[in-house]
């Protein structure tokens, strides 16, 4: 993937990839949990070969990414990881980006198209539209649907954010498995990314996610204009495709009820062969083909994308 870079952005100190051409349309890329940037691994070079500028983060509480401040509130509010990704924009120096994501970064890519299009030129995302504030997250779900969540409400308890502190790794494993029953990723994949749970500001984040959605923590007062927008669930009107793997194991909703979420160039491709949740790692070909045909809806060029090939699956 690349040297790992660091550059102050906004309240971070972020450890970041940057490969391709420099003056290659831009590429952002942004991983979920418990993941890390090694689930664009095998995207990246496909992008970086077709004339992009590819930059890969980790996020805060990830990885080299650390905070600038020692005693700034770690928080894993969806505003506040929108925040970095255009703060790491800003020291780029990017005007616009492609975007892209599985998990939290999809979260966060779809927040980026809605709230800032002006700096988004268009998006993939894996599992949909997953924009959402307190209010739709306090509704409850079928039982079936409320178990593949259980691991929220075990971070309610105290029990649970010192169970995730002392078996880190242990949980990774656990979600990569059950996220992603049909992905029978190596260890030496694993060992890949588990340093990147050593952060010490990473349990603090991932826990802190997990309570803001049930409001059972607060956010940080700043962010409150861009949480109340983000809860009145914005269209995105950027040219999109948004990705489902047809073995994916978290809870995800189905295709049609996002749909009206996508005003602009739209498609949903299903990506078939026992693909799980951490999408961009099961399916990078897929993936990267994706982020290649929206830089085509977007009319952006870039050196080699018209030799690459179409994802598989169903595009409906």
């Amino acid at each position: 993937m690349g040297d790992i870079r660091q550059v102050d952005a906004g309240e971070l100190n972020v450890g970041y990839v940057d490969t391709g051409p420099a003056d290659g349309p831009a590429v952002l890329l942004l991983h979920g949990w418990p993941y890390d940037i090694h689930s664009f691994e095998e995207v990246v070079p496909v992008l970086a070969g077709a004339g992009f500028r590819v930059v890969v983060p980790f996020l805060r509480g990830y990885g080299t990414t650390t905070f600038r401040d020692p005693g700034a509130v770690r928080s894993g509010q969806p505003a506040a990881l929108a925040a970095d990704a255009i703060a790491l924009l800003d020291a780029l120096g990017i005007e616009r980006a492609l975007v892209g994501g599985c998990d939290w970064g999809a979260r966060t890519t779809n927040i980026l198209a809605a709230l800032w299009p002006q700096r988004v030129t268009g998006q993939v995302t894996a599992s949909g539209y997953l924009v959402a504030g307190q209010a739709a997250n306090a509704n409850p779900l079928p039982p079936v649907d409320e178990l593949t969540w259980w691991y929220q409400f075990y971070f309610a308890t105290e029990r649970g954010r010192r169970g995730y502190e002392r078996y880190r790794d242990e949980f990774a494993r656990l979600i990569w498995r059950t996220a992603s029953p049909r992905w029978d990723f190596a260890e030496a994949t694993f060992e890949r990314s588990r340093p990147a749970f050593a952060n010490p500001d990473h349990v603090d984040i991932v826990i802190h996610n997990y309570r803001w959605r049930l409001a059972l923590a607060d956010g940080v007062p700043r962010f409150d204009e861009v949480e109340s927008r983000i809860a009145a669930r914005p269209v995105i009107a950027v040219p999109a495709i948004t990705l489902e793997g047809d073995a994916n194991g978290a809870f995800h909703l189905d295709p049609a009820a996002y749909r009206d979420r996508f005003t602009g160039p739209y498609e949903h491709r299903t990506i078939t062969g026992g693909v799980g949740h951490n999408l961009a790692r099961e399916a990078p070909r897929a993936f990267a083909d994706a982020v290649i045909d929206v830089a085509r809806m977007a009319d952006v060029p870039a050196a080699g994308a018209s030799e690459a090939g179409t994802a598989s699956g169903h595009v409906g």
